[in-house]
């Protein structure tokens, strides 16, 4: 009991002096639908690049190739491998013992997404159908506390994110598909993506819009309303892996890195985010690896594709770059990362069980 009682007074000790000492104000969270953690870590896959998922692998070589991981790895992510990796920090390298994984059991989108935010592995949440969430999320959980009321949003192509964060209850503004922004005092630019994203070719289908639209809405909407906490969601990786086209995965790949780079570089120009803002990158699910084809694939019956990985920077985690710790974190922990990073107390408030904060991360 004696022991139980001085590991509670620890961490609430440490919950409180995190609280009054943090100095992130702002949080920017970005998801890569399925991108796995090889091809973050390890860079281009030898295997699939000479295989029939690569139309033309003498392009991807000349673009993505190098002898070693850390000069594939930057080829492909440039961004994360430069400024993230120097003056953040990269978990999931399972190469160094380094292991990040989702909690829940199913190994697809809605719950791996409903994991990240709600903060707990729900065993109902088993299905991609539209089905709406009972459980606060913590973007709903911050959007309610002082200071940050009206200041939460989420952009997303993917079309189930009003679902997954239960906009009827949360009231959050959640810009998801092909939804338009339709504040009357919305800027000349963000009226002309509503008009733009119903006219450029809908190669995802009729719900699911491209990321370079999802990233302009973002990017435009941070501009004019200045939002305390704001996440956008990219789809395309997964698409392309789930059509078997790895030289288009890559592509897609490369491209969402550039993204978040101009977005961090936009958050450190501006002063009311600039040195106070934390960002985090995520994905909702990893892939399988062998054999060769489950890369394509994920779920429950693919080995493997609970493996994950996030990145992170921010004024309030030391830059320690990879973690090569002998640890797994596990993204159950991140709702209460995040809002411990603003100095909240998410899992004493949820109402449902949450994961403990991912300690390294906090200063």
């Amino acid at each position: 009991m004696k022991k139980l009682l001085l590991t509670l007074s620890i961490a609430a000790a440490f919950t409180g002096s995190f609280a009054q000492s943090h100095r992130t104000q702002n949080v920017v969270i970005v998801t890569l639908d399925g991108m796995r953690w090889q091809d973050v870590f390890r860079g281009a896959d030898s295997a699939l690049i000479n295989s029939k998922y690569t139309a033309d692998n003498e392009d991807v070589k000349k673009r993505f190739w190098a002898v070693s991981a850390p000069e594939r790895r930057k080829l492909l992510f440039p961004f994360l491998w430069s400024e993230v990796s120097s003056k953040g920090q990269v978990y999931g390298n399972r190469d160094l013992g380094n292991k990040d994984e989702v909690a829940n059991k199913y190994h697809f989108s809605y719950p791996g997404y409903s994991e990240i935010f709600t903060g707990f592995p729900d065993e109902r949440m088993n299905t991609n159908d539209p089905i709406v969430n009972p459980n606060m999320n913590v973007l709903e959980f911050i959007n309610k506390q002082k200071g940050f009321e009206g200041k939460v949003a989420a952009f997303s192509s993917w079309e189930r994110f009003p679902q997954i964060l239960n906009v009827w209850r949360s009231k959050l503004p959640v810009y998801s598909g092909y939804a338009d922004i339709k504040n009357a005092d919305a800027n000349p630019r963000l009226k002309y993506l509503n008009e733009l994203q119903h006219n450029v070719p809908k190669y995802l289908g009729d719900s699911t819009r491209s990321d370079f639209i999802t990233y302009e809405y973002t990017k435009e909407y941070m501009k004019q309303y200045k939002p305390r906490v704001l996440y956008m969601a990219f789809d395309e990786t997964d698409d392309m892996a789930h059509e078997g086209n790895y030289k288009l995965y890559l592509e897609r790949a490369k491209q969402e890195d550039g993204f978040i780079r101009h977005l961090w570089e936009l958050i450190q120009s501006d002063p009311f985010y600039k040195d106070k803002t934390t960002l985090l990158i995520t994905c909702d699910h990893g892939r399988g690896e062998q054999p060769l084809d489950t890369w394509r694939s994920h779920g429950a019956d693919v080995e493997n594709s609970e493996q994950t990985w996030f990145a992170v920077i921010g004024p309030d985690t030391k830059p320690t770059g990879e973690l090569k710790t002998q640890t797994t974190t596990y993204h159950k922990q991140l709702a209460q990362t995040i809002a411990q990073l603003l100095g909240l107390d998410f899992k004493k408030n949820a109402g449902h069980e949450v994961g403990d904060a991912i300690s390294t991360v906090l200063k």
